[in-house]
């Protein structure tokens, strides 16, 4: 599980986290984490199948990374295609299906443990909820469009709010910023206005960004 990976290499995957939340400018000394060439503010991710970690990736390892058999499968190209589902079906009782304690969660298929996970963001990192087989086909069958998402790499990142949701497909990379802007921000208890803001501000950036897409088109 992602939560679990993630307690065992804690620095590291924070790190991590903290500098995707940031999107500050690529420091000169950073590097590709596979071949360790120089690599400038805008390049690519990949994810560790194995350790769910994000990795910067140089433009040639993106390349050659670029096909789910490539690398033996270890690693797989995080894809950069945001979709904004402007017509997802999804009702109450669907939502509270998956028993998320937040409003905000992410949904994706892991290849390796052969399910579909869910997972909401927490001071603590990413935390998975149970999420029964019957929830997700039965989202999958209202939605078709769900189907298509790349397993491991893209998420069905959903937010609850007063009025409906805000449904994406979305890298994970992205819901993995989410995460750590949530981390960052973080204030007491209930973690205070300005980590409610940064959640704000992050998902008018995301819709900015994305294409609207059906949920339910076939």
């Amino acid at each position: 599980m992602i939560e679990d990976t993630l307690n065992r290499t804690e620095s590291s995957a924070f790190e991590r986290l903290r500098r995707l939340a940031r999107r500050a400018p690529t420091r000169p000394e950073e590097r590709c984490d596979l071949c360790g060439a120089a690599i400038g503010p805008e390049h690519r991710h990949l994810l560790d199948l194995t350790s769910r970690q994000v990795q910067c990736a140089c433009r040639a390892c993106a390349v050659l990374l670029d096909s789910p058999t490539a690398g033996a499968g270890a690693r797989r190209l995080i894809p950069t295609r945001i979709l904004a589902l402007t017509d997802f079906r999804m009702t109450d009782a669907q939502w509270e299906s998956l028993q998320i304690p937040v409003n905000i969660a992410f949904l994706l298929h892991n290849s390796l443990e052969k399910r579909t996970v869910a997972y909401y963001p927490s001071p603590a990192g990413p935390t998975e909820s149970l999420l029964p087989l019957a929830a997700w086909d039965e989202l999958a069958q209202d939605n078709p469009m769900l189907r298509d998402m790349e397993p491991d790499v893209e998420a069905l990142l959903i937010r609850d709010r007063t009025g409906g949701r805000d449904c994406y497909v979305t890298p994970i990379d992205e819901c993995y910023r989410l995460v750590g802007l949530i981390r960052l921000h973080w204030k007491g208890l209930s973690g205070g206005d300005e980590v409610r803001r940064e959640i704000d501000r992050f998902f008018a950036d995301l819709n900015e960004r994305a294409t609207p897409a059906g949920g339910h088109d076939a």
